[in-house]
C-alpha cells in the first residue's frame, strides 16, 4: 500500500492532486491517508510521528510524506528504505527518526525529474510519482546518497513538546512511554500528570498521561478536552518529574 503523511488537510486540492497521480501511475494499489494534518510546516515535530505511527505497517509499504516548508528550495528530494519500508519525501529532517531507530537503511537522492516541475508542488509533480514507482517495485530512481547534510544530529532520541493534538483534544508528545520510568509524572504549565492506564482510570474531568496505542506519551481529560482544559498546542514543552 501507499501511506500518505502530509500537512495538506482535506480542505482544498492537494490531497486529491496527489491521489490522482497514484491511481494513474498505480492503479489497484490502495492509498491510505494516515495523517493530513501533521504539524504544519514542522518537520522536527512530524519527524516524531512519523516514527512511532510507521512502524505499525508491514513491510513493503511506501510513505508518501509531505511536510515541506522548504519546497522548490535547496532541500534534497530523497527516498528512503529502513527495515523494509520505503519513504519517500523531502530531506529536511523528516526522516530522521525512523532512520536514526531502524536496525537497516538505505537511501538515495532522486535524481528523475518529470516533465513539468512545479515550484511549489513537489507532493504531486516529483513525491507522488516517485512513490508510486516504488509500489509497482521499481527501483529508487536516483543514486545512493553519499553524505548525511539532511540528517538533524541535534534533534533529541525523544521530544519534551505536544507533537500533535487530535479530533478529541488529546495532546501526544514526541516521548516514547516505554522509555520514561514507570512512575513518571509529566509536568506543563501549572500541571502535573500522573500515569494512567486508560481513561476510565481516573474520574471525569481529570487529565492525566497513558501510554497511547501506537507507544506515544498522550495527555488526556477524562470526558474533557486536554487543549482546551490544559491550554496545550503543538510545541507545548513537557517536562519529566520523577
Amino acid at each position: 500500500m501507499i501511506v500518505l503523511f502530509t500537512d495538506f488537510g482535506l480542505h482544498g486540492p492537494y490531497t486529491g492532486q496527489m491521489k490522482a497521480v497514484l491511481h494513474q501511475m498505480a492503479p489497484g494499489i490502495p492509498a491510505i491517508d494516515l495523517f493530513t494534518d501533521a504539524p504544519v510546516g514542522n518537520p522536527r515535530a512530524s519527524a516524531y510521528l512519523l516514527a512511532a505511527y510507521a512502524a505499525w505497517f508491514p513491510p513493503e509499504t511506501v510513505f508518501l510524506c509531505v511536510v515541506d516548508p522548504g519546497v522548490g528550495g535547496t532541500r534534497p528530494a530523497i527516498v528512503l528504505e529502513a527495515d523494509g519500508r520505503w519513504y519517500v519525501g523531502p530531506g529536511n529532517g523528516l526522516f530522521e527518526l525512523v532512520q536514526r531507530r531502524a536496525t537497516r537503511t538505505r537511501s538515495w537522492d532522486i535524481d528523475w525529474r518529470p516533465e513539468r516541475l512545479s515550484a511549489s508542488f513537489h507532493g504531486r509533480d516529483l513525491f507522488a510519482p516517485v512513490a508510486a514507482m516504488l509500489a509497482r517495485g521499481e527501483p529508487p530512481p536516483g543514486q545512493p546518497r553519499g553524505d548525511d547534510r539532511d540528517r538533524r544530529a541535534d534533534w533529541p532520541d525523544d521530544l519534551c513538546e505536544i507533537v500533535y493534538v487530535d479530533h478529541f483534544g488529546n495532546a501526544m508528545t514526541g516521548l516514547r512511554a516505554g522509555v520514561l520510568p514507570p512512575n513518571a509524572r509529566l509536568a506543563l504549565a501549572c500541571h502535573i500528570l500522573e500515569r494512567e492506564r486508560t481513561f476510565s482510570d481516573r474520574p471525569p474531568g481529570s487529565a492525566f498521561w497513558y501510554e497511547n496505542s501506537n507507544g506515544l506519551a498522550e495527555i488526556a481529560v477524562n470526558q474533557g478536552r486536554a487543549d482546551r482544559d490544559l491550554g496545550l498546542s503543538t510545541g507545548s514543552p513537557v517536562e519529566i518529574v520523577p
